[in-house]
Parts: structure tokens; sequence; C-alpha cells
């Protein structure tokens, strides 16, 4: 009997609460657009934000949109509006009739409800304080997701909550009805308990008006900065639906950039294991002084018994130019990164296969720097620079990289083609390649784990890096990414 009576008080507090809340959205609407005008800075930001991960052209849900003025800044091509607020719906396929808005209750939200049922992103922007039961809503939209879906969230950061309300009662933000506030550990452990892989939780924006030479300082600079940052109003979270799809189906291409190499060639062919349903070999060679492409020509036109062997000479210099050719040859599922030097063993590649493969990854960076390795493989200098541009990215780049310099990088061939779709946003700035593709991932809030390999010395050749001037090329590169990712 006690049971029952306590469900019935915890849903008839569920329904009050969610009936004020929607009284109140229904009784706002007509004004919501003026009061969002009155704030755009704060609202051009969350634009941004938004923009800045989701690139046009997706499949995107909004959770709570409103009158839809998010979700048509994306310019989806499948653009999906819900909102509990009948007065809302009615307003945003007024405004935006190329998208579809539903009054829709999240909370009981099902399949049949939509006529579109798999999305690329899920948004629930300022949302999650007016839900009865943030965790089932994070439920039901799960069946809404596929394995390369991301949901981002936006929230106040609960230190706000004086300011705000002070905000409210002289008339500087919209009066606000009954709401949670949720810190950001509530809302990581909401996601993991319903079935998502946080990826990046961060804070932004300190100054929500803009004063001149005030707000940018604030903004751009101060806010990312080590405990300035846990007083940003925005608390953000991306995050990925669990997902362990099967481990036979996909193929592989290995792409071994080559200059001056060519004692390493037949090695990296005999040492290379059979990597998923197929394995594809692509060799680039770019300017080399030896018989490097003799040596290539060679061993492709002997052929293999279990690999496809295809060879490349590049027209352009450096890494990345061959490692953009030799993906943009390639067939496979998954590419792979293989330095001609072997000082990554190819041995190694198959515990990248599996991690991504598995989808416990979603951008596969080697880790040099975890098992023991000799002077001659890397001079205590370069250990120590390693360390120090690893930091330095993982804070740039808002996830853990342990070794942003190992040169094998191994992601899917779907994903790449995101990346170079998107590359105008960057520019051609990185001669090496390996930060191209962080970069193009981070922006794709993609999924970085490391691996660890075992770094060897080369036994042929001499290393092509020239270490004091490639270092200031690094420091240019941190400079680069503190202005498009971090302080954009």
């Amino acid at each position: 009997m006690t049971s029952s009576v306590t469900k019935s008080s915890e849903s008839s507090y569920k329904n009050a609460f969610k009936a004020q809340v929607r009284s109140y959205f229904d009784r706002v609407a007509a004004d919501l657009d003026a009061w969002n005008q009155r704030n755009r800075y704060y609202y051009q930001d969350l634009d941004r934000f938004h923009q800045f991960f989701i690139p046009p052209g997706s499949r995107v849900l909004e959770v709570g949109c409103g009158t839809g003025t998010l979700l048509a800044g994306l310019d989806p091509a499948v653009g999906v509006g819900i909102d509990f607020s009948r007065s809302m719906v009615d307003l945003a396929q007024a405004k935006y009739p190329h998208l579809q808005f539903y009054c829709l209750d999240a909370e009981t939200l099902s399949l049949e409800d939509l006529p579109e049922t798999q999305f690329d992103f899920i948004v629930l922007s300022g949302v999650l304080g007016h839900l009865s039961d943030v965790q089932q809503v994070l439920a039901n939209l799960l069946p809404f997701c596929h394995a390369r879906s991301r949901l981002i969230l936006t929230f106040h950061n609960f230190l706000w909550q004086p300011l705000l309300h002070f905000a409210e009662k002289i008339g500087q933000r919209r009066p606000q009805p009954p709401q949670s506030w949720l810190s950001m550990d509530d809302v990581l452990n909401l996601l993991q308990i319903t079935g998502y892989l946080p990826l990046r939780s961060n804070r932004r924006f300190l100054c929500p008006k803009q004063v001149p030479l005030i707000a940018p300082l604030f903004n751009r600079v101060l806010a990312h900065l080590p405990v300035l940052n846990h007083f940003c109003l925005t608390n953000y979270v991306v995050a990925k639906p669990f997902g362990v799809p099967s481990t036979n189906q996909s193929s592989c291409s290995v792409i071994i950039p080559a200059r001056n190499e060519a004692g390493n060639i037949r090695d990296a062919i005999e040492r290379l294991p059979q990597l998923g349903s197929h394995t594809e070999v692509i060799f680039v060679e770019g300017h080399s002084r030896d018989d490097t492409w003799r040596e290539i020509q060679r061993v492709v036109q002997e052929g293999h018994p279990q690999f496809t062997l295809k060879a490349f000479q590049q027209s352009g210099k450096g890494k990345a130019d061959a490692v953009r050719l030799g993906f943009a040859q390639a067939t496979g599922d998954i590419l792979m990164i293989l330095d001609a030097d072997l000082t990554v063993q190819p041995e190694d590649l198959p515990h990248f296969y599996e991690v991504i493969a598995s989808d416990r990854g979603e951008f596969v960076n080697g880790s040099r720097l975890v098992y023991p390795r000799s002077g001659k493989a890397m001079p205590w200098l370069n250990n120590w620079a390693n360390k120090f541009f690893s930091l330095m990215f993982s804070f740039l780049l808002g996830q853990s990289i342990k070794d942003t310099l190992c040169g094998t990088k191994v992601l899917r061939r779907s994903d790449y083609e995101k990346i170079a779709a998107g590359r105008s946003y960057f520019g051609d700035f990185d001669p090496f390649g390996d930060f191209d593709l962080l970069f193009g991932a981070t922006k794709l809030g993609l999924h970085l784990v490391d691996v660890p390999v075992r770094y060897q010395p080369r036994t042929y050749g001499e290393s092509n890096i020239a270490h004091f001037r490639e270092g200031l090329i690094l420091l240019k590169m941190c400079l680069y990414a503190s202005r498009k990712i971090k302080f954009f």
C-alpha cells in the first residue's frame, strides 16, 4: 500500500511540474524571440558552438526546439524539432516551413512518433533543467541514434544561479519556470547510466553581455584557462551511444609513406599481418635519393598472396601530401598510416584494428611514450619535446592525447572523407599530416584514444626529420590550434 501511494505521489509531482513548465512556455511563446534578441550575444555563442560540431547537410533532431531558430541555423539536410508546447511548435513551423516540427513530450517519445528514425546529431540546448525525468528522455533518444550519432547537450552552470535570478529581477533575463539545476557530474552520470559515452565536456562563456573589450577578453581567452573555466556560464557535453559492431566485416588500407627507405620496403610487407576481411597496402614514394621507388615497384610486381599492393609517387612534398594521396586511392573501410622506417612495428597494427573495428575508439593514435624505449630510438630531448607537445595539444583539443607526434594513426574512411570535406575551416597548414587529422577529428567530435606501441630504433637509413626547424613549426601549429579550436 505504501509503495502504491509513493508512486502515485511521485507521478502526481512529475505531472504537476510538467504542466507548470508547459503552461509557462505556451504563455511566453510569442515573446520568446524578442527575449532571445535582447540577449543575442549569448545565443550567437550557442549558435557558433553548435555550428562548429555540426556540419551543414546533417540529419539533426532538436529536443525542446522552441521557435526553431537554432535548428534552422544549423542548415540541416533533415531538420526535426520537437517541443511539448503547442504554441512554440506552431510558431516554429510558420517561421521555417522547410523543417519539420512536432508537438511531442520527450519523456514519452517513441520511434512511432516521428517519420525520421535515425539522426546524425541530437541537440538538447538549455532544456535539461525543464525536464521532470532526464533519465527517461535520454533513454528514449537512444533508438534514434545510429553508431556514429552525437548527442550535444548545453546547460547552465549552477554557480550562476544567483546571478541569473538577479538578472530576472531587473528585467535582463526572461522570467523562468521551476527548473532543476544539474551539475556537470550529474549529467555525465545520467549519460553513462542510459547508454552513452561522454566524449567531450567543458565550459565556456564568462561574460554573457557584449561589453566592448571586456567580453572578448573574458570569452575568448580567460574562459578557457584553468580555474577560471569552472566559473563559465555554459556547460556542454558531447556524447555518443554505446555500440559494438561486428569486427569481421571491415577491410583495411595501410598507407606507407616512404622517402629514402629502400631497405625497409620488403620488411614492411613481410612483417605486416592480415587485417580485417581484406588488407590493401598502398606505398606512396616521395622524391627519394636512394632506390626506394624501384624497390617498391619490385615488391608490388611480385605481388602478395593475401594483400592487394598499390604504388604511387607524389608530385607534391611532405608526409601530409603523401598521406592524402594514399587516402584518396584507398578502398578499405579503415585507413591506417604506417611509417616506412618501421620504428612502429607492423606487428602492432592488429591492436589498432581491434580498437576501431569494435568501436572502442573512432580515431586511434599510436603512443610511443608508454613502454620503455631506447635512447637511440628517441633521444631524451625528443622525448621531453614529445611530452610537452602532447600536454599542449591535449589542452587545446579538449581530449587527452599522450603522443601527438606518433606517425601511426587509424580512422574510418567515412570519417576521413568528412575531415577532408571540412578542411577549409583549418586550411592547408600542416606539412606533417598528423595535426590536420587530429584537428579534423576534434571538430567532428570523434572519440580519440591512444594505443601503446613499442618504439624501436630504425635499422636502415636516417631520420628525415629536422628537429629544430620542425619544432618551431609545431609551436606555430599550437598557436594556430589555439585560434581555430580553443579560442575560436
